[in-house]
């Protein structure tokens, strides 16, 4: 069974810092994407940072250049560095790692996911 735990948040003035964490059982990364999303009040869900089975990460715009992702392929870790906070930035984290089909495939659009954690950046 996978399993995907986030610990890391908390509240910070702005300018702080704060680095997440995600503990993924019963998962092997292989050749899948994962990556962070967040959810403000009142506001949808959207992807923060990834980093594909390659390697290759991305990040949204706003945060481009303050946060970044990395993952540790022998202790099934999955990591934020957030730099820089911006009141913008408060949010619950989730963690999320690609499904797979049957075949092994990954999923790009279907994910395991956490239960997120609280990040409150405070002016």
């Amino acid at each position: 069974q996978v399993r995907l735990v986030e610990s890391g948040g908390g509240s910070v003035q702005a300018g702080g810092y704060l680095k997440l964490s995600c503990k993924l059982s019963g998962y092997t990364f292989l050749n899948c994407g994962v990556g962070w999303y967040r959810q403000a009040p009142g506001k949808e869900r959207e992807s923060v940072a990834y980093i594909s089975g390659t390697e290759t990460t991305t990040y949204a715009d706003s945060v481009n250049g303050r946060f970044t992702i990395s993952r540790d392929n022998v202790e099934n870790m999955l990591y934020l560095q957030m730099n820089s906070l911006k009141t913008e930035d408060t949010a619950v984290y989730y963690c999320a790692a690609e499904r797979r089909d049957t075949f092994g495939f990954c999923l790009r659009s279907s994910f395991y996911w956490g239960q997120g954690t609280q990040v409150t950046v405070s002016s």
